[in-house]
């Protein structure tokens, strides 16, 4: 008796492996379904938290790709090196050019050169501040390649010769770049038709606007002594929007002066 074939979309693999590897287990993939390729050390981390809820559906059901490159085989030497020491001293290692260029020219493979179809990130504590434009802007595009770093960073030819963009969560380092993948694709791809179900829900979000959100309730109407403010409860359209649009403006000012300021310029 033969065993059946395999399917060559199902079990995932963890040895390494030249070919990105497409998280989808045993489900479609849709035609020109926007694509996320990720450059890193540690493929097996993905789709972490981005295979859960909303975002672990649409990835199921093919409305988005998911494709980790391991960085391990594009190595050097018997041991795979991927890092060396920093040029001119110094504590620490330095991810190599010519290792990072195998592993980005493979997964440039089949993409556009247009940035603004297909963008390539690589996630540093130097570069500038994420914002929910860029998420837009991502989800815009075709797919994008993420580059995860390590170590000290990566030498800086890289950057240059593959124009890479750089993108910082915040104003702090990790370990390595893989959370910071995983947070700015999970902003990005509940952007893409389809994935949260309800458009309308993605407007009335933080920064839709350039706003914060304003406060939310539910049931009970009533809890621990707090009530639901009674214009919520009136069913007048006009003055709930007319309250929650001060409410995100009061919040704004007072917890964000720098958005506020902006919203100010632009309202000017």
């Amino acid at each position: 008796m033969t065993n059946p074939p395999s399917k060559s979309h199902g079990r995932l693999s963890i040895s390494a492996n030249l070919t990105p590897r497409d998280l989808m287990d045993e489900s479609k993939r849709l035609h020109g379904a926007w694509c996320a390729k990720i450059v890193t050390l540690f493929p097996d981390v993905f789709p972490g938290v981005l295979g859960a809820s909303l975002t672990g559906r649409a990835l199921k059901d093919g409305l988005w790709a998911l494709e980790p490159i391991d960085l391990r085989p594009f190595g050097t030497g018997k041991h795979r090196q991927v890092d060396d020491t920093p040029a001119g001293g110094g504590a620490g290692l330095v991810m190599r050019a010519d290792v990072l260029g195998r592993a980005l020219s493979m997964a440039a493979r089949g993409t556009p050169d247009d940035p603004a179809r297909w963008p390539r990130v690589y996630l540093s504590p130097r570069g500038k501040p994420f914002t929910q434009a860029d998420a837009r802007r991502f989800a815009r595009a075709e797919g994008m390649t993420m580059l995860c770093g390590r170590f000290e960073g990566v030498d800086e030819r890289v950057i240059e010769e593959y124009g890479l963009e750089e993108i910082s969560l915040g104003d702090f380092v990790l370990t390595g770049g893989e959370i910071a993948a995983q947070a700015v694709l999970d902003a990005t791809v509940r952007l893409i038709p389809g994935v949260l179900g309800n458009a309308a829900s993605t407007e009335e979000e933080s920064f839709s606007d350039g706003l914060l959100e304003h406060p939310q309730y539910t049931k009970p109407a009533e809890w621990k002594g707090r009530k639901i403010p009674d214009v919520l409860l009136s069913g007048h359209h006009g003055e709930i929007e007319k309250w929650r649009r001060a409410e995100a403006e009061r919040l704004t000012r007072a917890r964000r002066p720098d958005l506020w300021a902006e919203y100010l310029k632009r309202k000017g």
